[in-house]
């Protein structure tokens, strides 16, 4: 058993691979990226959550950027799993696996209100954005600019979709 970030990871399964970063770091890396891939999956899921269950005179609009956005997110969790698998780790994203791993906020199914999900949703794409921007650093730490340039991509664009979820609440104020 290891701690990474203060939650207890397993020692990941590793395969024998040509890349050059060493087992030690490849191992390391893999164990992040799976932290962060149960965190992906859940985001996904959020959103769809979000995408089904919303209400309100906003309700269209809404409804099809929360699908939108987790399509965006779908690609970050193959990203995120492909990277895993390319470092010779096991990409581990079944919805138990994530489940038990994520660091995300449990989306309410008390939530209906159009505003509410966007302060929501908003909420989760922040604290994601923060893990991306975190995996930044701590993949540069392992020498892997790989990975590092993998979460810039995903930090970009979870700010960008961040964005143009809290512009509907902006104007409000």
């Amino acid at each position: 058993m290891k701690t990474l970030n203060g939650t207890r990871t397993e020692e990941p399964k590793m395969y024998e691979t040509e890349n050059d970063i060493s087992k030690e770091r490849r191992t390391e890396l893999n164990a992040l990226l799976n932290l962060r891939l149960a965190s992906a999956v859940d985001l996904q899921l959020q959103m769809k959550q979000a995408h089904w269950n919303v209400k309100g005179p906003s309700f269209i609009g809404l409804h099809e950027l929360f699908d939108k956005v987790a399509e965006a997110v779908e690609d970050y969790v193959d990203q995120i799993a492909e990277r895993i698998v390319q470092l010779g780790g096991v990409a581990e994203g079944t919805v138990r696996m994530a489940a038990a791993r994520t660091q995300l906020t449990e989306y309410s199914p008390e939530i209906s209100e159009g505003m509410e999900h966007v302060e929501f949703v908003a909420r989760a794409l922040s604290t994601f954005g923060q893990q991306a921007r975190a995996t930044i650093d701590e993949a540069n730490a392992l020498d892997d600019a790989d990975t590092a340039d993998l979460f810039t991509e995903v930090s970009r664009g979870i700010d960008k979709w961040l964005w143009f979820v809290e512009a509907h609440s902006q104007a409000a104020k």
